[in-house]
């Protein structure tokens, strides 16, 4: 499976936690050479203050920990 879909697909799982907030996130892509997932969050995850956090410590530290490709997360708009 291509690294893109394993980031899809652990972005399903993902989504759910998120949309209790009314949240969400997209992927956006990927870039191998510097191994970092480019996501966009949405919903009420847009502006909040938790944001980072919320991508940093939630959504990077389970996608590193199930796509051994991914190595960072970065927001993008």
């Amino acid at each position: 499976m291509d690294v893109e879909k394993e980031i899809e697909q652990v972005l399903v799982s993902v989504r759910p936690m998120l949309a209790l907030h009314r949240g969400g996130v997209d992927f956006v892509s990927y870039d191998a050479e510097t191994k970092t997932a480019n996501l966009r969050l949405t919903g009420t995850c847009q502006g909040c203050p938790l944001a980072d956090l919320t991508l940093k410590e939630g959504i990077q530290d389970i996608l590193r920990q199930k796509v051994a490709a991914v190595e960072r997360v970065e927001a993008v708009s």
